[in-house]
């Protein structure tokens, strides 16, 4: 008998890949082995033509763990995103990317802490911890003090480095709207939710590892020029919210020079008429152009 998908679970764990076969086996084993079952395993295949949805059948076919397979044309990593918030009913949320994978315990500590934010109705949920399969952890420890944080707050004033895991109730993240797909492209900046979010609502931190990560050399994270150039809309949508909503000046104005940037990119010159500060926009031009040429050093285009 196979696991009953619609059975009653407080977290879901979504996983986008696209064509990660060779790697996807680490996430499928953690998951297996976590501490905690009251989980589901929601992947989203954004459009693979390798043997993704094979491996898949398979794991399903093992009935170890409840698993929910998505296959949709390549949308892109945000596309990715939409799919699993719009399929997803579970109390709880966290996605774990195809390269990576949870420590075996990552489960049970999620559901641990769920009671303290269950019925905080200013919480948006947790955050957590990002380790390197060495167990170091990625940039700095949050501050022990923090009983509730801004997600910007802890890296703009509390000078907290590195990625950090991000679990979110559910009903919070479907108040908000779906990312923005623009056509040809495929990333609009996962910040973009989280940033509005953190307009409304705190996180609830936590010094625990949630997710090993696994930067692959076609990841985006270390291809984010190339991503700049192939996605200019969606980054300007990301820089123009910025530009209004950024806590300081500095992250206000940087922004502004990015959103320069990839408007030159799409040989939009409407640089002030169609921005969301104009003023602030103006001033970031001739950084803004140096900041085109950088990329077309970097990238060759």
């Amino acid at each position: 008998m196979l696991y009953d998908t619609n059975m009653e679970k407080t977290l879901t764990v979504f996983t986008p890949t696209f064509n990660r076969a060779y790697c996807l086996d680490k996430c499928y084993n953690s998951l297996v082995n976590q501490t905690s079952k009251d989980f589901l395993w929601l992947i989203i295949d954004d459009g693979s033509s390798d043997n993704t949805v094979k491996l898949v059948d398979n794991w399903i076919l093992e009935d170890k763990i409840v698993i929910k397979y998505i296959y949709q044309e390549n949308k892109g990593m945000h596309g990715a995103h939409n799919a699993a918030y719009e399929n997803i009913s579970t109390s709880l949320n966290v996605c774990i990317d195809s390269d990576d994978y949870m420590p075996i315990n990552a489960v049970e500590i999620i559901l641990n802490e769920w009671p303290n934010i269950k019925n905080n109705s200013s919480c948006a949920g947790i955050i957590g911890l990002d380790v390197y399969k060495t167990g170091i952890i990625i940039g700095s420890k949050i501050p022990n003090n923090l009983k509730k944080v801004k997600l910007e707050n802890l890296y703009a004033l509390h000078n907290v480095t590195g990625d950090k895991k991000l679990v979110y109730k559910t009903e919070v993240i479907k108040k908000y709207p779906l990312y923005p797909v623009f056509p040809g492209e495929k990333l609009v900046p996962l910040s973009l939710l989280y940033e509005m979010i953190d307009k409304d609502y705190d996180l609830y931190p936590i010094n625990k590892s949630l997710c090993v990560v696994e930067y692959q050399e076609d990841g985006s994270s270390l291809n984010i020029f190339r991503q700049y150039i192939k996605n200019p809309k969606g980054f300007i949508t990301y820089r123009k919210y910025k530009m209004k909503n950024g806590l300081t000046f500095y992250i206000r104005f940087k922004n502004a020079c990015h959103y320069v940037a990839s408007k030159l990119i799409l040989r939009d010159f409407r640089i002030v008429s169609t921005s969301a500060k104009p003023a602030l926009a103006f001033l970031a031009i001739p950084f803004g152009v140096l900041l085109y040429f950088y990329y077309k050093m970097k990238v060759k285009f």
